[in-house]
């Protein structure tokens, strides 16, 4: 009997918990009393609608007991709050394994992480460059070695026997010495003779006539000697040559008769440069000694930035295009450039982005017509102690590439060292793709394959991982926090597999985000690796080949919020389409699929990237229609974010005078500019930085909430201001706490705790404020509604349903209004961005929004999908353009245009394979991957 029909017939209680981790009875956050077996080391996926309660089955519930248990396990010191550590509301959990979570949340902000130390790839690459690394002078290209005793003899006891030799070394006087007082002590030492101009002399004939003698024509003369290859010669030799090297401050000559001079030095230097020898700490940025002194290993510094300087390329110079020159006051630095361009021969009316190279450069460096840009902005430096120079700077400075790292964050001399021709900085910059080349091409001698042998398995081991995962085109310099979601889970997870634990528990929350349908088959190969190691990999997934690849399916729902919370369905995916009466069972056998729209809308107006060149792109151009719904795909690494994120809206931003981000190489940005009246980047970042940040503050509906319950009588006769109904400032709310419900405990060594405010009881507010109710709740009832449930509350209050309507129109009926905006998932978080778009409305008929949507199915549910493509479609009909990054192909049918980024991702990406209608797309299935995975669904 095979463990699935014994589960179907065996009660819960009598399971063995060596075959399940058995939950029953979970109640946590809408889980109703609910009771499932999880069958161990297997591939198990947790779905059903978003809000069914899939998180708080698998992390609240599971991970939190894993995690507790752990503790359990430690020293007193983390037990003393163990205590207080909340067991999650559930019966009991048998079974648990060690538990590891891999979230969405790109939970580090920290400026120096980079893909390569969250991966440790970069840990072993400093000793991999520290241990077998050759330095190399920059001057001559010949490696730079040092010279060492045991060297100097071998080169003597080379040659044949009975060759006479001299061991010389160089006459250095110390500073308060003459030339004659330091002859005097050589004599005291016991030497003798001396070479002077070529030939040997005595000490103290020279000494007869000192005022004629230069220092640089005297070498102390150390021993003479014939070459015999016997153990005395050597240790003679040896000590000869230490003493050499010794008063010869590092340098040792020897002089063999016929032959020539040959001249050593203990020292690590090459073409009269002295080099540091490799260590760990010089490839270290993180540390002051290897980090870049002028952008102290950032990378970046806050310095001009050129696309402030020239926002518009399509103007000349005549006509304005450098935005500083343009006031009546600065007008005085452009003056001579107009009067003496047509000396050094220089266009004026031409427009900027037709300049040449070196036309553009004059324009910084000047010349001796006029001064250049770069002399400007140094007078203003000089003036910075007058207010009007430093806000005229500070509208120029942005983020720009440290001019001496050129960004790679380390010490120059670092990249000195190489191995195979490539230094640490010419390695961090490759794709993973071609890293892995590069390893595998690496040919080691016997010695260094000892010493590094280790650390290449280590470094190949990880990289092989990252490249299954399906990010072969991120680079080791990638900063961890421009990662999308996705991205930085499947680091997290090529990290895990990394350390290959047995045994554990692994819970994932949608590995497959951010993955064009092609890579999710190699994401599955890791995940059934994990599981084939001998782990538990749970996964909250609804992407269907995910769920093609379970084992076990788990089904939540039936609905969200207060409507789910129940096991609806357990088992294979051939019986949830066969039986199943789920939203998920309803989808898969095609009852539940989005329409595809009658006809597609058709479009004028245009924007167009011209020579986009940034990362991979290859100085593409591409058209982005106005009024309609575009959709960018391609595959993972393609491309899309790179055009978008990185050229398209800080472009566009910098022409609307709101962004202040570095714009990626492009030639131009044209056409139908003048059109867009603002342009909104609707991203996965929390919607918050503060956790009491949340929702309902969002959307603007807490504002009017506060001022119905200070309406009410108890309020008023107690005279409460909307002020003593917020949890952010001083008043209402609970001071143990802040307002916040909960109190944050630092554990050295591993994550904070957040324990329930003892104090308040987690209602945030003091018990007078909670007196005041309104329909028998009071604030904190109210803030611990779900949407749904609050827009049945407050039925007849017009300004609250307004506010909250568009967060149950993007499918977040099932939020609590006032749920830390912390706990709220990327997807979650953009579509909370979204209603607040959709809750303004249309402001006034000029406007005209250019939103752009990155991956808005982040955690969507297929049966929520629709509802979101509604709310779009609502920002589209107000009279605004929408264009989404995006690989789920429910919405790619939906669009009127797509633009298609490849072939392939890094190196082999960048190139426009598409652009045009679904329609047309499909023909191209045979050749394209987007149009392969498109045709199954149109």
């Amino acid at each position: 009997m095979s463990k699935t029909t014994a589960l179907e017939h065996t009660p819960i209680d009598q399971l063995d918990p060596k075959e399940f981790i058995i939950i029953k009875g979970a109640r946590v956050n809408n889980l109703k009393n609910l009771s499932v077996a999880i069958p161990r080391n297997k591939l198990v996926v947790v779905t059903g609608l978003s809000g069914s309660g899939k998180s708080s089955l698998a992390f609240d519930t599971l991970f939190a007991e894993g995690q507790r248990m752990y503790v359990e396990s430690l020293s007193s010191y983390a037990r003393q709050f163990l205590g207080r550590m909340e067991k999650p509301e559930v019966d009991y959990i048998k079974g648990v394994s060690p538990a590891i979570a891999i979230e969405q949340k790109v939970s580090t902000r920290n400026p120096r992480s980079t893909v390569g130390t969250t991966t440790e790839i970069y840990d072993y690459l400093k000793l991999l460059f520290a241990r077998i690394g050759k330095t190399y002078s920059p001057i001559s290209g010949k490696e730079v070695q040092r010279d060492s005793v045991t060297s100097i003899v071998e080169f003597i006891l080379s040659k044949e026997e009975g060759t006479k030799l001299m061991i010389l070394c160089p006459l250095i006087t110390k500073e308060d010495r003459s030339l004659e007082d330091e002859l005097n002590v050589l004599l005291q030492k016991g030497y003798t003779r001396v070479i002077y101009a070529g030939q040997p002399h005595f000490i103290e004939e020279l000494l007869e006539k000192p005022n004629e003698l230069k220092e640089e024509d005297i070498e102390i003369l150390i021993d003479r000697g014939v070459v015999q290859h016997d153990e005395d010669t050597q240790f003679r030799f040896s000590d000869s040559v230490q003493t050499a090297l010794f008063e010869g401050q590092g340098d040792c000559i020897i002089d063999i008769p016929g032959e020539g001079r040959t001249s050593f030095s203990d020292r690590f230097e090459a073409d009269g440069m002295l080099f540091e020898e490799p260590s760990v700490n010089l490839f270290t940025f993180n540390n002051p000694y290897g980090a870049c002194k002028r952008c102290e290993g950032f990378g970046k510094i806050l310095g001009i930035d050129p696309d402030l300087v020239i926002p518009d390329k399509s103007l000349s110079v005549y006509d304005g295009v450098i935005a500083p020159w343009r006031s009546e006051t600065m007008r005085k630095w452009l003056a001579p450039l107009l009067k003496h361009g047509i000396e050094f021969d220089f266009p004026i009316h031409r427009a900027y982005a037709d300049l040449t190279h070196e036309e553009q450069e004059v324009l910084w460096t000047g010349n001796k017509y006029f001064k250049g840009l770069n002399k400007f902005f140094e007078y203003l430096e000089s003036k910075t102690h007058k207010i009007q120079y430093r806000v005229m700077l500070s509208r120029y400075r942005g983020r720009t590439d440290c001019p001496e790292c050129k960004g790679t964050r380390l010490r120059k001399d670092a990249s000195y060292v190489k191995i195979e021709k490539k230094s640490i900085t010419d390695l961090v910059l490759m794709p993973i793709g071609r890293l892995t080349d590069f390893f595998e091409q690496l040919e080691l001698t016997t010695h260094e394959e000892k010493v590094a042998g280790r650390l290449l398995k280590e470094i190949k081991n990880r990289i092989d991982y990252l490249q299954r995962v399906g990010l072969s085109y991120l680079t080791l310099n990638r900063l961890t926090n421009t990662l999308s979601g996705g991205e930085y889970q499947r680091i997290k997870l090529a990290t895990s597999l990394g350390s290959a634990l047995v045994g554990s528990m692994y819970i994932l929350d949608e590995p497959s985000i951010g993955l064009h349908p092609r890579d999710t088959d190699r994401l599955i190969s890791v995940l059934k690796s994990l599981r084939d190691l001998g782990n538990t990999v749970v996964v909250v997934e609804h992407e269907e080949k995910v769920m093609q690849a379970a084992d076990e399916i788990i089904d939540i729902g039936p609905d969200a919020g207060s409507n789910g919370g129940e096991l609806v369905f357990q088992g294979t995916l051939p019986d949830l389409i066969g039986q199943g009466n789920t939203h998920t069972a309803r989808f898969l056998n095609g009852t539940d699929r989005m329409e595809v729209p009658k006809q597609r809308r058709k479009w004028n107006d245009k924007l167009i990237i011209k020579g986009a060149r940034e990362n991979n792109l290859k100085n593409i151009d591409a058209e982005i229609p106005l009024g309609v719904l575009s959709v960018v795909t391609g595959v993972s690494g393609s491309g899309k974010s790179t055009l978008i994120k990185r050229i398209l809206y800080p472009a566009l931003g910098k022409m609307l005078g709101t962004v202040g981000e570095q714009t990626g190489k492009m030639e131009a940005l044209e056409g139908s500019l003048k059109k867009v009246s603002q342009i909104e980047f609707v991203d996965q970042n929390p919607i918050g930085k503060s956790s009491r940040s949340n929702p309902v503050t969002y959307v603007k509906a807490y504002d009017a909430i506060r001022a119905l319950f200070t309406d009410q009588p108890l309020a008023k006769q107690r005279n409460y201001k909307p002020a003593f109904f917020s949890f952010n400032v001083d008043g209402g709310r609970c001071e143990t706490c802040q307002g916040e419900g909960v109190v944050k405990i630092e554990m050295q060594f591993m994550a904070d705790i957040h324990l329930t405010c003892e104090s308040c009881k987690g209602q945030r507010f003091k018990q007078e404020i909670l007196e005041v109710k309104y329909n028998d709740k009071n604030i904190a009832d109210v803030l611990d509604m779900t949407i749904d449930d609050a827009m049945e509350f407050f039925e007849g209050e017009k300004s609250i349903i307004n506010k909250l309507a568009p967060l149950q129109e993007v499918g977040l009926g099932y939020i609590r209004l006032g749920q830390s905006s912390n706990s709220l998932s990327g997807g979650e978080a953009q579509r909370v961005k979204l209603a607040y778009f959709l809750g303004k409305g249309k402001s006034s008929n000029k406007d005209h929004i250019l939103f752009i949507f990155d991956e808005p199915t982040t955690g969507l549910h297929f049966h929520d999908i629709s509802k979101l493509m509604y709310s779009i479609n609502a920002l589209i009909e107000q009279g605004n353009s929408v264009l989404i990054i995006e690989h789920n192909t429910e919405v790619i049918k939906c669009a009127d245009w797509i633009i298609d980024l490849g072939p392939e991702g890094g190196d082999a990406g960048g190139k426009v394979c598409y652009a045009g209608t679904p329609e047309d797309m499909v023909v191209l299935k045979d050749e394209n991957h987007t149009a392969k995975y498109l045709a199954e669904v149109l």
